[in-house]
């Protein structure tokens, strides 16, 4: 970012019953050497969780992380929650083993942006092609 440009403030966790950790530590991680505001709610998280903490902290965006593939089911619901509590119009990125089964990754994509998502990575995908699209939807050219 330019000097003058405020640091972007995210809201990272993961959601609904799933315990994977290490894959939170490590976007974690990245996302702060990139120099963003990194509010790690952890695992097991509820949409709640997602949304209070977003609040508490004026985040810049939301970043969900399922990777035991109920996300589907845990986050459907989330952007009508952020609307309710007023911050509608927070980016929400999502990502992981998202859906049970073996499903065409630009169905399930389809699914996660008709529930609201602004982005949505399929497994595997590399913390940098988050942060890439992060700055680029914030109007960023280079490292926060």
């Amino acid at each position: 970012m330019a000097e003058n440009d405020r640091q972007l403030t995210l809201v990272l966790g993961v959601i609904g019953a799933d315990v994977h950790a290490v894959g939170n530590r490590i976007l974690e991680y990245a996302l702060t050497e990139a120099g963003f505001k990194v509010i790690n709610i952890g695992v097991m998280a509820s949409q709640e969780e997602f949304i209070n903490a977003a609040l508490e902290t004026d985040a810049d965006a939301i970043l969900v992380s399922s990777l035991y593939g109920h996300g589907e089911i845990d986050c459907r619901g989330l952007r009508g929650k952020a609307v309710e509590a007023g911050i509608g119009h927070i980016k929400l990125y999502v990502g992981g083993n998202l859906v049970v089964g073996k499903q065409e990754w630009s169905e399930v994509e389809k699914k996660f942006v008709n529930m609201g998502f602004d982005r949505a990575y399929p497994p595997g995908t590399m913390p940098q092609e988050a942060i890439d699209d992060i700055l680029r939807d914030f109007g960023f050219t280079q490292k926060c």
